[in-house]
């Protein structure tokens, strides 16, 4: 049955989906954020200094070092921002469900008592059938 209620419902399920969609998208970037943060800290493991050399071999791997460490840092904030991503679109995905959940449960009360009016109408004109009924017996 449709509702004044159908719509709406119809509408905030697309919304909840989208908002779903876009949390799937959120975590994904926060795994490949993870991923780069993971693969950024075993690349600075893999840079030794030198043992013995010149001062300019010594100056470049403290260089390769220092963008490492910059590069971590980066990614950690980028980790971070994505993690506050995730959380907002959680949130919102939260209340998408309950406005979904709140006119669906409208829409069923609705229906409920669409489907009590008629149950009603329909016994009225069962009624008024015998009673005619009945009048054309006593008729005869």
């Amino acid at each position: 049955m449709k509702t004044r209620f159908s719509s709406i419902v119809k509408y905030k399920h697309s919304r909840m989906q989208e908002d779903e969609a876009a949390l799937q998208k959120a975590l994904t970037r926060l795994q490949n954020a993870k991923r780069e943060l993971e693969r950024s800290i075993k690349e600075l493991k893999t840079l030794n200094a030198p043992q013995n050399g010149n001062m300019q071999s010594f100056l470049a791997s403290r260089t390769l070092r220092d963008a490492q460490f910059r590069l971590i840092e980066k990614n950690r904030e980028w980790v971070a921002f994505e993690q506050k991503q995730v959380e907002a679109m959680q949130m919102q995905l939260k209340e998408s469900m309950i406005e979904y959940e709140k006119f669906k449960y409208l829409e069923a009360k609705e229906i409920e008592k669409m489907q009590k009016a008629l149950a009603l109408a329909e016994s009225k004109r069962l009624d008024e059938l015998a009673m005619i009924s009945y009048n054309q017996k006593e008729a005869i």
